[in-house]
């Protein structure tokens, strides 16, 4: 039996505060977040559906980093899969690591924060 080693979930500094503004909203969130939490940690975010690699990043970003459309969360039950939460991370496949880059709600944000992406993880 292969014996798995243990994810390490870190953070950006602006993540934790958003992730808290939205759970404040939502109740249940952040049981949905820790159960998100443990999927990452059982499947590879390339093999999760609803995930997707962001690709517009530049030849300086080597890290794959990824968005989540598909965040299933109790506070949008009967909704389907696609609930309106965006989570984006990159995952530092050899240091077992994942670190969470921003949370928001489609409704109030278009698209991904390429800058704060980019302070954090280009070359």
């Amino acid at each position: 039996m292969m014996k798995m080693t243990a994810i390490k979930f870190e953070a950006v500094p602006e993540f934790p505060k958003e992730l808290n503004i939205a759970i404040k909203k939502y109740k249940h969130l952040e049981e949905d977040f820790e159960r998100f939490k443990k999927a990452l940690e059982i499947n590879q975010p390339q093999e999760m559906r609803g995930n997707f690699r962001i690709s517009d990043l530049g030849i300086n970003v080597k890290i794959p980093i990824y968005k989540v459309k598909h965040f299933r969360s109790l506070v949008f039950k009967g909704k389907g899969s696609k609930s309106g939460f965006r989570i984006i991370y990159a995952h530092m496949n050899k240091e077992h690591k994942i670190i969470f880059i921003e949370f928001y709600h489609k409704n109030n944000k278009t698209n991904h924060d390429i800058k704060r992406i980019k302070k954090y993880f280009e070359e």
